[in-house]
């Protein structure tokens, strides 16, 4: 016990980033990847692949003007209802179109049958 008193393991002057501070940085500012991958044959472009990737937080993204997956029913519920509500008033604007076509097809005398 002489000897030990007072000492202490060596702590490194910086230690090295651990993965939660290097996804925190990463989501923080962003990271961009981007490629091409070209399938060529005799000089005549066959297939062309163009892979665009951006890992960034959702703050971020709103901040770059990235928003898409609030608009996308599969991703979004508040999407999901309004496309709901959009259908339903196409479905009765297309049903008023069918009404008003059968009632000028029937004539006057259809219109007023109906009516009584």
């Amino acid at each position: 016990m002489s000897g030990t008193v007072g000492r202490r393991a060596p702590v490194p002057a910086e230690g090295p980033a651990n993965l939660a501070d290097i996804l925190e940085r990463v989501l923080d500012k962003g990271i961009v990847i981007a490629g091409d991958i070209r399938v060529d044959l005799l000089d005549i472009e066959l297939l062309t692949i163009r892979l665009r990737l951006i890992v960034v937080s959702v703050d971020k993204a709103k901040e770059m003007g990235i928003d898409w997956w609030e608009s996308d029913p599969s991703l979004s519920s508040r999407a999901r209802r309004e496309e709901s509500v959009e259908g339903a008033g196409t479905d009765v604007g297309r049903l008023a179109a069918r009404v008003a076509e059968l009632e000028k097809r029937a004539g006057p005398e259809g219109r007023q049958e109906g009516s009584g």
